[in-house]
C-alpha cells in the first residue's frame, strides 16, 4: 500500500476501534430498553460511520452527484423505506451511508447483508448492534431470518432505511456474461448493464413491511465514463471519483398484491432500470431528473478531529505515562499494533472488492420457475 494510504490507515483504523468500544457497551442497555437501546445506538452508530463518510468526503474528495424529484428528495429521510439498487461498485454500501448522511437517517441505515459481513472488524461488529439482516444464501434457513429480522423494525423509533441489492452480487464483466447466457436461454431481457434480479428476498420484505413502509426508494448507481471506478484503496490513498446516482420514489401500496405479481414488478424495474443506464452511457448525466444539490456537510469533518484530537491527547499521555517507546521492547509492541491496524483496513479493502464477491449460484433453467434464477436470497454481498 502507498505511504500516503498507510498515513491515513492507521490513525482512521484507531479511531474505528476506539468508537467500536464505545459501541459495544451500548448492548448492555438493550435488555432494559429496546427502544432506548435503539436511539443510543442510532448516535453512536452514526458518529462511527461519519468517519467513512469523512473518507468520502474530505479525503478522497468523491462527488456523488444525486438526481431526483422534488417530492422524492424531501422525502428521503422522514418514512421507513426499503431501498433496492444495483450493486455497480465497491463502494455502494458507502455511497448509500453518504446519502442516508445527507437524509438525516445515517444512524438508522440497515442493510440484508452476508452472513459474513458482521465479522468485520469494528464495521460488521456495529452493523450487527444496529440490527442489520445477514443471511447464509440458504433460503431455507434465510427465509424465516429474513421474515423476523423486518418485523422487528416494525416499532423501529426513527425513520430507517433498509437497502436490499437484489442483484445478489456485485457487477463484473464477467458475472454479466453469465447472467446474459442464463436470459438467453431462459427467453428473459437479456441485461446489458445490471445483472438478472433474484425475487425472493424482496417479495418476502415488501410483504413484510407493507403494513409500516411507505415507500421504496429505487436507486441507480453509475459512474460517467470521465472518472475511474471508486474503490476502497482510492478512497485510502485520497484519489477523487465521480458517482451519479438516480432516485425514483414508489408508494409502497401502488406494488401488486400477489407474491408472483410483486416478483414481476422487481424485474420489470430492473429491465427499466439497464435502459436507464444505457441512456446515462450516452449522455453521461440522468437528463430526466433534477440535480439535487446535497453539498459537503461539516459534521463528519468536526466529528473526525474531534476523535483525532482526543486520540492523539490519549497516545501523548499514555506514552509520557508508560515510557513504553523508551526500550525496544516497547518500540516492538507499538509497531505490533500499528501492524495490526493495517492488516485490519486491508481486510476491509479485500472484502469490498468485487473481483473477489461470491456470486450467488444460478439455478438451471425450467419451465415451472421461468424468470427466477436462483432460490437464494437477494444481496448478500
Amino acid at each position: 500500500m502507498p505511504i500516503v494510504a498507510a498515513a491515513v490507515v492507521v490513525p482512521l483504523g484507531l479511531l474505528f476501534f476506539i468508537s467500536g468500544l464505545v459501541a459495544i457497551c451500548f448492548i448492555l442497555i438493550r435488555p432494559v430498553s429496546k427502544n432506548l437501546y435503539r436511539r443510543i445506538n442510532r448516535v453512536v452508530a452514526e458518529l462511527l460511520w461519519l468517519e467513512l463518510v469523512w473518507l468520502i468526503d474530505w479525503w478522497a474528495g468523491v462527488k456523488i452527484q444525486v438526481y431526483t424529484d422534488h417530492e422524492t428528495f424531501n422525502s428521503m429521510g422522514k418514512e421507513h423505506a426499503l431501498v433496492i439498487s444495483n450493486h455497480r461498485s465497491d463502494i455502494d454500501w458507502l455511497v448509500g451511508w453518504v446519502l442516508a448522511q445527507r437524509s438525516g437517517c445515517l444512524g438508522s441505515s440497515l442493510a440484508v447483508m452476508k452472513k459474513s459481513s458482521k465479522f468485520l472488524p469494528v464495521i460488521g461488529w456495529s452493523m450487527w448492534f444496529s440490527e442489520y439482516l445477514f443471511l447464509e444464501r440458504s433460503w431455507a434457513k434465510d427465509e424465516g431470518t429474513l421474515k423476523s429480522g423486518v418485523q422487528r423494525l416494525k416499532d423501529f423509533p426513527q425513520p430507517f432505511w433498509l437497502a436490499l441489492f437484489v442483484e445478489g452480487t456485485r457487477f463484473t464483466q464477467a458475472k454479466l456474461l453469465a447472467a446474459q447466457e442464463y436470459a438467453a436461454a431462459t427467453g428473459l431481457p437479456v441485461p446489458r448493464n445490471v445483472l438478472i434480479p433474484r425475487t425472493k428476498g424482496f417479495v418476502t420484505a415488501v410483504s413484510q413491511m407493507r403494513s409500516f413502509a411507505p415507500a421504496i426508494y429505487d436507486v441507480t448507481v453509475a459512474i460517467p465514463k470521465s472518472s475511474p471506478a471508486p474503490t476502497m484503496l482510492r478512497l485510502f490513498e485520497g484519489r477523487p471519483s465521480v458517482v451519479h446516482v438516480h432516485i425514483k420514489r414508489h408508494v409502497m401500496r401502488d406494488l401488486p398484491e400477489t407474491d408472483e405479481a410483486v416478483a414481476q414488478w422487481c424485474k420489470d424495474i430492473f429491465v427499466a432500470k439497464d435502459a436507464l443506464l444505457d441512456k446515462h452511457t450516452v449522455e453521461q448525466t440522468f437528463g430526466d431528473q433534477q440535480l439535487k444539490v446535497t453539498g459537503r456537510p461539516l459534521k463528519s469533518l468536526l466529528v473526525v478531529t474531534a476523535w483525532a484530537c482526543l486520540l492523539i491527547l490519549g497516545a501523548l499521555k499514555f506514552l509520557y505515562w508508560s515510557s513504553l517507546l523508551s526500550s525496544w521492547k516497547g518500540i516492538a509492541f507499538s509497531a505490533l499494533g500499528l501492524g495490526v491496524v493495517t492488516v485490519l483496513m486491508q481486510i476491509l479493502i479485500r472484502f469490498s472488492q468485487s473481483e473477489r464477491s461470491t456470486p450467488a449460484p444460478v439455478a438451471p433453467a425450467n419451465n415451472n420457475n421461468k424468470g427466477e434464477s436462483s432460490g437464494k436470497p437477494e444481496k448478500q454481498q
